[in-house]
């Protein structure tokens, strides 16, 4: 390689090495635990018949580093430079009921199957990369940066995952292999005109024909690349069973049965196409048992994708922080960059502890999530023999259940509406600029609006959310962190003067959670957004002082969110525990007559 060459190598893009935030977290999160985990201690490949694996945790440490440098890499160089034409091109339906992908996104899909990208967490006897979940939200976030619209193909790899989880062996050994090589791209098809957040609703039927093939006839709509060639499918199996228990779980493949009626004109993610599907008596196969549709698989399936989304936020963030940060300061107005005006510093530096908080709680999310999934699926394939081990690991397996139905929902909610915020902060700090398409940061804006909506509202997020916060999943959790004692000379007592109002914080949440559950659920739903709030600045809060530990910007970023978040925490649970529900009781006041759409 000539000298010239190489240094224009060295001088490429690449939004893994520019990271500096995530590039921290990747050392600072212990993922040679999780890889242990994911690897059965290093021991599992020559028995699953596996030809190559990770010898050791350090091993795979290191193949997770070099994936996400390709990760960052294809999206600096190849993902990013297309977003802007596919944002303003889109897609086309065309007459027979198919859809012409825009150019640039058939690029972008075929250099991340030729980077071996597209079977990320699926096992390496499909041709996957058997990645943990914590290492697949980073290069979520890496991909959303560059173009958040492509996340969501990215990131139906969970279409792999469910089947891997839940099919028969056959369905998995024909499906797998081409979701890995990139040969196919998935959907999930769950809601309905008349059924959008109310899944129980579903109304697509599937019938069995008189040699037994599964048929469903109905309409699909708002589904995210419902052009794909694999479409998992809810539909109504059980018709005389109205709610959740009559739905069962079908994989579709592409066919002349299954036509886009309609492709969305939509405020952002253009190059997302979202379609309308008409079934009509379209073949589908059954996927794990009848019946367990939502019940288990969808709920499995919504869960990963709802993580995705707090990935995909943390990306649209994470670009339009820095374009205000550049322009900041390079603007020059009064004399100097408008970085020196402290309305604008205060903003920009909002934005940077917003996204680097709400990347705390995400990943810790997800680390979590790989700890609850490595476990039951020791539980369910290699149960240890040892009673106490098998012991532990069942109840391992139920505190990780309600952790994570409790951090699922509370990342969802918190990276998206976080991310409308710094989307919007930043447009204001590039003015006139921002609002003009000279700039990305009005479709940073557009993209991230959708976050706080699909896959579930940030409404309905809370309501999960705040379950988990009132039925001691945050208390228990909060505990661990309490635990840890900082002795370094240099930030042992400012790190530990910081723990102990975080300490006073939580008795605060759970002073306000017995005055909740005093009221009723109705009340905890009308406040629950003040009491989940709470509850994250004192898990985030904690996150971030285990981030400080050693390291003096760490300890600064923590202290500013602290400082602001515990304030804000004051007032939302004195209004809380005022006992107000006006918003119920005088609704027809407050909100006035319904008005004339005429």
């Amino acid at each position: 390689m000539s000298g010239d060459c190489a240094a224009d190598i060295a001088d490429m893009a690449n939004f893994f090495e520019d990271n500096e935030d995530l590039r921290f977290l990747f050392e600072h999160i212990d993922l040679r635990a999780i890889a242990a985990a994911v690897e059965d201690d290093f021991q599992g490949a020559a028995q699953r018949g596996e030809s190559y694996g990770p010898l050791d945790a350090d091993d795979a440490v290191d193949s997770y580093q070099r994936v996400l440098t390709i990760v960052g890499d294809v999206a600096a160089n190849g993902i990013a430079p297309r977003a802007t034409d596919i944002d303003s091109q889109g897609h086309a339906l065309n007459d027979d009921g198919t859809v012409a992908l825009n150019e640039g996104v058939r690029k972008n899909l075929q250099a991340l199957a030729q980077a071996d990208l597209m079977g990320f967490t699926l096992p390496r006897r499909y041709g996957g990369l058997q990645c943990p979940n914590v290492v697949y939200t980073m290069a979520t976030e890496i991909i959303s940066r560059a173009d958040a619209s492509l996340m969501n193909l990215f990131g139906l790899q969970g279409i792999g995952e469910t089947i891997n989880a839940y099919a028969d062996d056959a369905l998995k050994d024909e499906y797998l292999p081409r979701f890995c090589d990139g040969e196919v791209t998935g959907a999930m098809a769950l809601t309905e005109p008349d059924a959008g957040s109310d899944l129980q609703s579903v109304g697509l039927r599937a019938w069995q024909d008189d040699d037994g093939q599964w048929r469903l006839n109905g309409v699909k709509r708002f589904i995210t690349n419902g052009c794909g060639d694999v479409i998992l499918t809810l539909a109504r199996s059980e018709p005389e069973i109205k709610d959740g228990r009559g739905l069962s779980l079908f994989l579709v493949d592409r066919g002349p049965r299954l036509k886009v009626r309609h492709l969305e004109e939509k405020l952002g993610i253009h190059g997302s196409p979202t379609c309308e599907l008409v079934y009509d008596d379209v073949p589908g196969k059954l996927v794990g048992e009848r019946q367990l549709g939502l019940i288990r698989y969808v709920m499995s399936l919504m869960n990963g994708a709802r993580l995705g989304i707090a990935a995909q936020s943390l990306g649209i963030a994470e670009a339009a922080y820095r374009s205000a940060r550049v322009y900041a300061h390079t603007r020059r107005q009064f004399g100097g960059p408008i970085e020196r005006l402290p309305a604008v510093a205060e903003m920009v530096t909002e934005m940077k502890v917003a996204v680097e908080a709400s990347r705390a709680l995400v990943y810790e999310t997800s680390r979590v999530c790989d700890l609850e999934f490595n476990n039951q699926r020791v539980l369910e394939t290699n149960p240890p023999k040892d009673k106490d081990d098998l012991k532990r690991r069942k109840g391992d397996a139920r505190v990780y259940k309600r952790l994570n139905g409790m951090l699922t929902p509370m990342s969802k909610y918190w990276a998206s509406e976080m991310c409308v915020r710094v989307a919007n902060d930043a447009l204001q700090v590039l003015g006139g600029s921002g609002y003009m398409t000279d700039y990305p940061v009005e479709r940073y804006l557009r993209d991230a609006r959708i976050t706080t909506i699909y896959e579930g509202t940030s409404q309905l997020q809370v309501v999960a959310a705040v379950r988990g916060v009132c039925g001691g999943a945050f208390e228990r959790h909060v505990e661990s962190f309490e635990q840890h004692e900082y002795f370094d000379p240099a930030d042992g007592p400012r790190l530990n003067e910081l723990k102990s109002r975080l300490v006073e914080g939580k008795a605060k949440v759970l002073e306000s959670i017995a005055f909740v559950k005093q009221r009723g659920v109705e009340y905890m739903d009308l406040h629950g957004r003040r009491l989940v709030d709470s509850a994250i600045t004192v898990l985030v809060g904690h996150l971030l002082l285990q981030q400080a530990a050693g390291n003096e910007r760490k300890r600064i970023v923590a202290k500013r969110f602290i400082d602001s978040g515990l304030a804000t925490l004051d007032r939302d649970l004195a209004v809380l525990c005022s006992g107000d529900t006006s918003a119920i009781t005088d609704y027809e006041t407050l909100a006035g007559p319904v008005p004339s759409m005429s």
